[in-house]
């Protein structure tokens, strides 16, 4: 007699899709960022902004609209999986979520406005050194915008983990995993604001954690 097929989680639909916007909510800003950074930490200052706009505004759009949406999308996709386990603290991970998610598109819209500066400056005949002055505040907005969204990022994933603990979505070792990433994140990320340079070196274990949970939810699915 053939056993019976155990049948796929109700859940397995929703999950994969968390899979995937967490794979991509992760590219996406890893991507947009790093085509902002290489124009506005390059040494032609305001005149490398201005020759390279088109690819700032572009990497804005990667961090600012996609990303938001993949980010904003994976919360609204968990919350009716997670609150009959939790309702408070599912609401909770649901909120820092898009809190963070709003801080740091106001950081990242710092990092914009080098654009119309950069404009200025081209412009301008004199006072170079108030356009340098208005260049290092708004790249320090982004700064701070983004370790802030991303230590409320942290705190949520926190939340995250205690409610995949208690659920029983997936093996154990994720949420304990996560949980101890998510930790050492939040350490790198306030160390960061204090002037500690350590917040990339702290992002590894919670960055794998993420990475690590997409793929099982993509390819194995949750448990229940």
């Amino acid at each position: 007699m053939t056993p019976r097929k155990k049948p796929d989680s109700p859940h397995r639909l929703a999950t994969r899709a968390f899979g995937i916007f967490f794979l991509l909510a992760f590219i996406s800003y890893g991507a947009g960022s790093t085509m902002v950074a290489d124009i506005a930490e390059s040494a032609d200052g305001l005149a490398g902004v201005f020759a390279n706009k088109t690819t700032l505004t572009l990497g804005f759009i990667l961090m600012a609209v996609i990303h938001s949406f993949f980010t904003i999308g994976l919360a609204v996709i968990m919350l009716p999986i997670l609150k009959p386990h939790n309702k408070t603290m599912a609401y909770g991970y649901f909120s820092a979520a898009i809190t963070a998610t709003v801080v740091t598109v106001i950081g990242a819209m710092s990092l914009l406005l080098l654009v119309p500066l950069s404009e200025a400056y081209v412009l301008a005949e004199t006072d170079a050194a108030y356009f340098g002055t208005l260049s290092a505040l708004l790249k320090q907005g982004g700064f701070y915008g983004y370790q802030l969204g991303m230590t409320l990022w942290g705190l949520g994933g926190l939340m995250f983990c205690h409610l995949l603990f208690i659920s029983k979505l997936v093996p154990r070792v994720f949420p304990i995993w996560g949980f101890a990433g998510y930790v050492i994140f939040i350490t790198g990320t306030i160390g960061e604001i204090f002037g500690y340079p350590i917040g990339l070196l702290l992002s590894a274990p919670g960055g794998l954690f993420e990475i690590a949970l997409s793929l099982w939810l993509i390819v194995k699915g949750p448990k229940t």
